[in-house]
């Protein structure tokens, strides 16, 4: 027995079962569930930060979107503030790195 104890994506359970092993599980709510989507999201991240692939920034995407809409937002919000935050302060595609400021 692997004792996991972590948040993990909907289909799990299925492709465990699928490859002939038992796995239990329960479903998390309000501030247990927020708090295991921040800890998965520090593991995406973590993950990204070895990898630097596609796949992993995909992972991060998506536990950012769920913790969105667990706290109460829409993708849409999100998108806006996004969208707002660009346009007041920029975004990062100029590469502009802050040395100092006297």
């Amino acid at each position: 027995m692997k004792v996991h104890n972590k948040l993990v994506r909907d289909k799990i359970p299925e492709i465990i079962e699928k490859d002939g092993k038992t796995c239990v599980t329960h479903i998390l709510s309000g501030e247990k569930y927020i708090v295991a989507l921040e800890t998965k999201l520090n593991e995406e991240v973590a993950e990204y930060q070895a990898d630097k692939n596609l796949e992993e920034m995909a992972g991060v995407l998506e536990v950012l979107q769920a913790i969105c809409v667990a706290r109460g937002y829409s993708l849409d919000e999100l998108e806006t503030m996004r969208a707002k935050k660009a346009d007041e302060r920029g975004g990062f595609k100029d590469k502009v790195f802050l040395e100092y400021v006297e």
